[in-house]
């Protein structure tokens, strides 16, 4: 059986819009310093490069001048990811911010597969390696501080605004310090007389940064492809629902991430006899109820069915009449002598129909008798009903 459906669907904004405009803020202010930082380091690394000879450090100054590629990417995405739902996009923008992540992602694993491919050829041909000027080791020093220092900054504003495509820049900057910390030790091996100790760091920090890549990238592909949330979660969802007065059970709960919020929606039941606005009301505290307890829940689609009825099933005796055919049958059944009904109140319970109807005035003695003997006739000829009442509204 499938229940008349009565769903609550409220705003899609997760915060408000100021909540949601300054975090983009935020995503764009920290971006930004990023930007700055990289296009600094960029244009020192390939002037103090080409002047010390030192190859390594031009070639260390092209992964920078990639980040400052990426960083308008996420600059662009953070401010698109912050745009309210439009008739396009109803559920939001967020998911840009999910792509972005997946091609910072992939981006990490380049440079990983880069690192670990450099590694192996250097370690063929150590030989080759230029003399380098101590400079070179300066400037190297240099920029291992300032991604460090950019690696920390980004992703301690990657938690505190919960953006994943900033974290994903954040470790992309870890990668560009593990990178200059190749090149100093590459650099400090060769004034120390020792060459090999680049290749063999590259390939360590190479791995780490491949796995990391993987790992964004992974994230990413589960959101897109609506991966739900970890068991744990969901139990403490299924717990603020079931605990929301009027609510008897909880079935068929499904959720979704979008960057940083969740999408859900739930058939939560309730006694089958609520009236409609009544059914409306629980649906709109068990929103409000999960919205409060769980603030990165975005919306929440709730679909109201009747209480468990198992015990009422029975072998379907064929496709239920619709509502304009019933009044029509109980208008029949009521009789020509009988008043215009107030109100015919339908249950579809177990494949059957149970029905109660509301009088405006009291039948007299033999009406009602008769009335009586109509309605079992009924109920034993149309087995789509299971009960029949007729009441009489008191004038007061």
């Amino acid at each position: 059986m499938h229940p008349s459906r009565a769903s609550k669907t409220l705003p899609a904004s997760a915060a408000p819009l100021s909540d949601e405009a300054a975090r983009g803020r935020g995503i764009q202010r920290a971006t930004l310093i990023a930007i700055a930082t990289n296009a600094f380091l960029t244009v020192g690394q390939i002037v103090i490069g080409l002047f010390a000879n030192a190859f390594s450090l031009v070639a260390d100054a092209a992964h920078t001048l990639s980040d400052l590629v990426t960083d308008m990417m996420v600059l662009v995405a953070g401010r698109r990811g912050a745009d309210p739902a439009d008739t396009e996009h109803p559920y939001g923008h967020g998911r840009i911010e999910t792509a972005t992540t997946l091609v910072l992602g992939a981006v990490l694993s380049g440079v990983g597969i880069g690192f670990l491919w450099s590694s192996g050829v250097r370690l063929q041909n150590m030989d080759a390696l230029p003399d380098l000027h101590p400079a070179a080791l300066v400037m190297a020093l240099v920029t291992l501080v300032a991604k460090e220092g950019l690696f920390r900054f980004t992703l301690a504003a990657s938690r505190r605004l919960r953006a994943p495509m900033l974290e994903a820049n954040a470790w992309h900057a870890r990668s560009d310090a593990a990178s200059s910390l190749v090149v100093a030790a590459g650099i400090g091996g060769s004034l120390a007389g020792y060459p090999f100790l680049e290749p063999l760091a590259a390939a360590v920090v190479g791995f780490l940064i491949l796995r990391m890549g993987l790992k964004l990238a992974w994230k990413s592909v589960g959101e897109l492809i609506d991966t739900g949330l970890p068991e744990e979660e969901l139990q403490r969802l299924r717990q603020t629902i079931e605990a929301t007065p009027g609510v008897i059970g909880l079935h068929e709960m499904r959720t979704r991430r979008m960057a940083d919020r969740v999408l859900c929606d739930a058939h939560v039941q309730v006694d089958p006899r609520l009236t409609v606005s009544e059914g409306h009301r629980v649906s709109d505290a068990v929103y409000l109820r999960v919205r409060s307890a769980h603030p990165e829940v975005q919306d929440v689609l709730v679909h109201i069915d009747p209480e468990d009825d198992g015990e009422l099933q029975a072998v379907p005796p064929g496709p239920l009449p619709e509502r304009a055919e019933i009044v029509a049958q109980m208008r029949e059944l009521l009789g020509p002598g009988t008043p215009e009904p107030k109100r015919v109140q339908l249950h579809y319970l177990g494949q059957r129909i149970e029905v109660e109807i509301i009088l405006p005035a009291r039948l007299d003695d033999d009406a009602l008798a008769a009335l009586r003997n109509r309605r079992r006739a009924w109920l034993e000829n149309h087995p789509h009903y299971r009960n029949i009442r007729v009441f009489s509204e008191l004038a007061l």
